[in-house]
């Protein structure tokens, strides 16, 4: 399974140097959307990592669709506090980890 980044060229940069090589830079909300379309979609990739700042500018549908799917998982990160890997985990073990 592949890891998959999504974000500003300056977010992905640090994800390049680490080896990854599926990155998306997309530009503008209509880009974007469509990038978490086909990734939704796309065989072989198991999480996506998506800049936080970007997650959030999404219809709030797709990002309920994306927070709820299992493979691929996506992780928001970023300076904003991001509940999406802490629901991940609830939802499959049952337990919150942070309490």
């Amino acid at each position: 399974m592949d890891i998959a980044v999504v974000g500003s060229a300056e977010f992905t940069l640090g994800f390049q140097l680490a080896g990854i090589n599926t990155l998306y830079n997309p530009e503008g909300e209509e880009a974007t959307t469509k990038v978490f379309r086909d990734l939704l979609t796309k065989k072989g990739v198991g999480i996506v990592v998506v800049d936080s700042a970007v997650l959030a500018t999404l219809p709030e549908r797709l990002r309920d669709r994306l927070s709820q799917s299992v493979t691929p998982t996506v992780l928001g990160i970023g300076p904003e506090e991001d509940t999406t890997l802490r629901e991940t985990i609830r939802k499959a073990i049952g337990v919150d980890l942070w309490k």
